[in-house]
């Protein structure tokens, strides 16, 4: 689904396509404060953790299976995930 990008913006071809590069935490993290910038907002509360948290309670929201929302985050400690339950009842 995505693809490595150069720091010019180009896209760079993936030689082993078994073994594609991965997008790297940094990664995420600066394209996350780069958008959120342009947006006009500060960047400082934004990063990965705030995606995964708002896919996590967003799941919740909608009724979501547990185990399923488990797969998908990664998480492997039901007691972490459980505390974005009560976040997005609160809505």
């Amino acid at each position: 689904m995505f693809r490595p990008v150069s720091r010019s913006g180009r896209v760079r071809a993936v030689a082993n396509l078994a073994n594609p590069p991965r997008l790297t935490t940094q990664a995420v993290a600066d394209i996350i404060k780069k958008y959120t910038r342009a947006a006009g907002l500060d960047a400082l509360p934004f990063g990965a953790r705030s995606l995964r948290a708002g896919y996590i309670t967003t799941a919740a929201e909608r009724g979501a299976d547990l185990v399923r929302i488990m797969d998908q985050s990664g998480h492997r400690d039901t007691r972490t995930i459980v505390g974005y339950i009560p976040r997005a009842n609160a809505f």
